[in-house]
């Protein structure tokens, strides 16, 4: 205070002006700094992710906490589909597969990795959903949780099952033309076999007659 009244009259007055707004900024910083922080613990899942019907997919995650762990952390994975508190689909610790799901989850992670992959085999149409992976584990204090707040969002693509091949050929489309071929003769066939059948009764007709000509021939020659 004695500083500020030593001071000239405009520089006094100028000296108190940022006396006063100095604890505005100083919250206003505070206020900044504060709002760039980030949790110190979490899921982290990929916000989307799409696959094929009748093919498998997989969900990547990691998570992160600031608390120290105990001897036997206990870590168990569980997953949960549709919504936040949805239900639960799997359960690393138990073993547990949700029946719609059944033989179709492979979790591929173990303690105490801090990430891993869930694969879901054999795509559904009804597997589009969203899927959570939330993190049991044991610290020094206590049991803690983790969640992913958002999950993955997982959409299926339908294979259509009228697109064939020009080159596939049914089983009735095999059996169709084997009963037309059954139940209609090949033009072809039926004009050759009917132009051998001219062909003998011609020469059976014609033999006699040659054979007569000839013996004929052979009775008026004239004897040596």
């Amino acid at each position: 205070m004695t500083l500020l009244v030593s001071l000239p009259g405009e520089n006094q007055a100028m000296t108190w002006v940022l006396f006063l707004l100095l604890p505005t900024l100083c919250l206003q910083a505070g206020n900044s700094a504060g709002s760039n922080r980030v949790n110190t613990f979490g899921v982290n899942q990929p916000a989307r992710l799409s696959g094929v019907q009748g093919a498998s997919i997989e969900i990547p995650f990691s998570f992160y906490f600031p608390w120290k762990l105990a001897k036997d952390p206990q870590m168990t994975i569980l997953w949960r589909w549709k919504y936040f508190h949805g239900e639960l689909i799997y359960n690393s610790s138990s073993g547990f597969i949700h029946e719609h799901f059944k033989d179709r989850l492979i979790l591929n992670w173990t303690q105490p990795q801090t990430s891993g992959v869930l694969r879901i085999l054999d795509l559904k149409e009804k597997d589009q959903t969203v899927y959570f992976c939330r993190v049991h584990l044991k610290t020094t204090k206590g049991m803690e949780m983790v969640q992913s707040i958002y999950g993955t969002q997982i959409t299926i693509t339908r294979v259509s099952t009228t697109m064939q091949s020009p080159f596939n050929v049914t089983s009735a489309d095999t059996t169709a033309g084997l009963e037309d071929t059954e139940g209609q003769r090949n033009p072809s066939l039926v004009n050759i076999g009917a132009t051998s059948g001219v062909v003998v009764a011609t020469a059976v007709l014609i033999t006699p007659v040659c054979v007569m000509l000839i013996f004929l021939w052979w009775k008026k020659r004239p004897a040596d």
